[in-house]
């Protein structure tokens, strides 16, 4: 399990480094996602209480995405984090939206359908 986390925490802080992402074609790319996103880490690894940061980044992100390309390209970038997750973790990452008081159209999980 600890080595499971371990995995995880590298692939994440791998993509956080990639200058490009599965989203290239959005106008806002994975990387930006994935740093305003990076404080939420903590509550995706091992519940508890949301870092208010992770909510300030979560809205960040969720303002940068004014098109309906913009917010595919987002949905593309948080479906390629939570590919590789756990069913905990992916759990805890669905629950931060509705923590931070924030409303996206989808649930965040391995199937999210971004061509919507």
């Amino acid at each position: 399990m600890a080595s499971q986390k371990i995995a995880t925490l590298v692939l994440v802080l791998g993509l956080l480094i990639m200058p490009f992402s599965i989203a290239s074609y959005a106008q806002i790319p994975c990387n930006t996602v994935y740093n305003d996103l990076y404080p939420c880490l903590g509550f995706v690894m091992g519940g508890g209480k949301v870092d208010p940061a992770c909510c300030s980044g979560f809205k960040t992100v969720l303002g940068l995405a004014k098109t309906k390309t913009d917010r595919q390209g987002v949905c593309s970038c948080l479906k390629s984090l939570v590919s590789d997750a756990t069913d905990g973790e992916i759990k805890n990452a669905a629950q931060i939206p509705k923590l931070c008081g924030l409303n996206i159209p989808y649930v965040i999980s391995r199937n999210i359908d971004c061509s919507k």
